[in-house]
């Protein structure tokens, strides 16, 4: 799912957090090492993604946040804010290359690269995939 998150729109919000889940709390995200990646540079993506980044001709940057449930991708197209938004169960994440990472849901996938020093890169992709398993396992032992 694809949204526009430049203005405050609580129907947005609403829908982004029922998805995903509400953002962690301050203390929350001290206690999980933070919840936030390095920033990243946008190599491939999905067609729907693919035609707002051709808007205008740059390095587009991106960062995934966790949430209790998914994880937003972040990223920009002009003037304007854009979040990818994927649940825990529809995300799949593949290393196909030595630095690129492929994030796919069901609507689209962005490829992703880092931008410099990669370890930041590889230890927050081994928490997000940590915090996936738990949070299936989690859904499969209510059950």
């Amino acid at each position: 799912m694809l949204r526009n998150v430049s203005y405050n729109n609580p129907e947005t919000i609403r829908e982004i957090n029922t998805l995903v889940g509400k953002p962690y709390s301050f203390f929350q995200r001290l206690k999980k090492g933070g919840i936030g990646s390095p920033k990243m540079v946008v190599v491939g993506s999905s067609p729907e993604i693919n035609a707002l980044l051709t808007v205008d001709n740059r390095t587009h940057f991106t960062n995934i946040e966790m949430r209790p449930n998914g994880i937003l991708i972040g990223f920009r197209s002009r003037l304007e804010s854009y979040a990818f938004v994927i649940p825990f169960y529809k995300l799949v994440i593949y290393k196909a290359e030595r630095e690129v990472y492929s994030i796919y849901s069901d609507t689209g996938f962005v490829k992703i690269s880092p931008c410099t020093y990669d370890r930041p890169i590889h230890s927050f992709m081994k928490k997000l995939i940590l915090a996936k398993n738990q949070q299936v396992s989690n859904s499969i032992e209510d059950a």
